[in-house]
């Protein structure tokens, strides 16, 4: 696919010790899990703009990638936008209705720190 087509490419969040938690932690899932938070992922940055069901916006610059896993599990990728970027800043397996508030505030500190 060429990168020129994406309305927004995604990267990984990377932390001043080098390492990409969004990454490590997608590595860690089986590869049905995987696929579809790919191709989940993929879905935003060649359709960007995109709302509902697959993105929905937090506040404060942050949105999420709406994700239903095998085995009725949610997951869910936390990301901001930057220099026409989607950052990916944080992922989790969604375990309660609302977002944890301490997912969002690791999020926001990502984001808050030099994405550039």
């Amino acid at each position: 696919m060429a990168q020129g087509l994406k309305r927004l490419p995604a990267r990984f969040y990377r932390s001043d010790s080098g390492k990409e938690p969004v990454r490590e932690w997608l590595k860690s899932l089986d590869l049905a899990d995987r696929k579809v938070l790919g191709e989940d992922i993929k879905d935003v940055e060649f359709s960007w703009p995109i709302g509902m069901p697959l993105v929905r916006s937090l506040g404060n610059a942050l949105w999420e990638v709406r994700s239903s896993l095998p085995h009725r599990r949610i997951a869910r990728v936390i990301f901001c936008v930057v220099d026409e970027q989607m950052v990916l800043l944080h992922a989790f397996i969604k375990k309660s209705q609302k977002t944890p508030k301490q997912d969002l505030d690791l999020a926001l500190k990502r984001m808050n720190g030099d994405l550039r």
